[in-house]
């Protein structure tokens, strides 16, 4: 693939955004790596690029000869292990996510296949009930538990740890950077620190074992690609952290559509599959509350990962500012009490 291939670029609210794409050598390589990497597997590009860039990553849609398009990925140095850990879930839950056709994990580039209609597309074509979230959340359970014997592997690959021993570091290093919070929501959050340390301690007390935690798990980020079938990907902002951190994000875009009262009937059924352990229901309950609150470190967190400034920048621009307001703002959920 030449770098004279045509493309389009999408930067959504991001205009003043600025990624490696912008760089001609990087682009060139870039494209160099796509088109060796579709050799490999004996196709070729055919057709422009559709572009997408944004602060945490460069996504293109490359069209291929005769069967679906493909995805090229490059991330940021901070969640530059996604293509490592996407290509280690393949091996360990191959049926819940998809198999990426190459990593570089130097480079933090991975190039995907295309993994059918997304739940979303889905949801806005006919109508779907609760039930049908429910079973897309007893799969994401299974597969975490699957991956609990892989917790140490998924750490060595540069996934951030977030476990419930290491929350009150995160939560202090969170609030000493954060330029967007304002002086009074500061204190609030400073008074709030003992009780942070006390449901950290008690979550990490209830025993369910750490594993991947997505922390953005929405209806944008799962494939169906057949009846009864989810597969997960995105796993830009995933940590090693407790595993029920993973509930926020889908119960509450579930209760967009459905109303608050879904959020009970779906933590029940995300909570199936860890009654296996001995644990009662009242022991899980009480972790899905704890981690609930604690949850919004991680998407805090997530909001940091950005590609470096450009050479030269005084300032992290308005992408940068906006994004630190997204943070602040995840904090202040701490303070939220659980809805169930």
């Amino acid at each position: 693939m030449r770098d004279d291939v045509a493309w389009t670029v999408d930067r959504g609210r991001y205009e003043d955004t600025v990624t490696p794409w912008e760089q001609e050598s990087w682009r060139t390589a870039a494209l160099a790596w796509v088109a060796d990497a579709l050799a490999a597997h004996g196709l070729r590009a055919a057709g422009p690029l559709r572009v997408r860039l944004r602060p945490w990553s460069v996504l293109a849609r490359v069209p291929v000869a005769g069967r679906p398009a493909v995805w090229f990925k490059a991330n940021p140095p901070a969640s530059g292990f996604e293509g490592a850990l996407t290509a280690a879930l393949a091996r360990w839950v191959p049926r819940h996510v998809l198999a990426p056709l190459a990593v570089d994990a130097d480079r933090g580039w991975s190039l995907l296949p295309d993994g059918g209609a997304l739940f979303r597309d889905l949801l806005e074509r006919r109508a779907v009930g609760p039930e049908t979230w429910e079973e897309l959340l007893r799969q994401y359970a299974d597969m975490q538990r699957a991956l609990v014997p892989h917790t140490r592997d998924i750490a060595r690959l540069g996934v951030p740890d977030a476990r419930p021993d290491r929350m009150p570091r995160i939560f202090d290093e969170l609030i000493a950077r954060n330029t967007a919070l304002r002086p009074a929501d500061r204190s609030r959050l400073d008074r709030l620190r003992p009780r942070l340390l006390d449901w950290c301690a008690e979550l990490a007390g209830l025993g369910v074992p750490d594993s991947l935690d997505h922390a953005d798990l929405h209806d944008g980020q799962l494939f169906h690609p057949e009846p009864g079938r989810y597969t997960f990907f995105d796993w830009g902002d995933a940590t090693v952290s407790h595993p029920f951190c993973s509930l926020h994000v889908t119960a509450r875009r579930a209760a967009e559509r459905y109303g608050p009262a879904v959020m009970a009937r779906l933590r029940d059924a995300y909570l199936e599959p860890w009654t296996d352990d001995g644990r009662t229901t009242g022991e899980l309950r009480r972790a899905v509350d704890l981690a609930w609150r604690l949850s919004a470190l991680g998407r805090a967190r997530a909001w940091g990962g950005l590609f470096p400034a450009a050479p030269g920048a005084t300032a992290p621009g308005t992408a940068g500012a906006s994004l630190s307001g997204h943070s602040a703002r995840s904090l202040l959920e701490l303070l939220d009490e659980p809805p169930f």
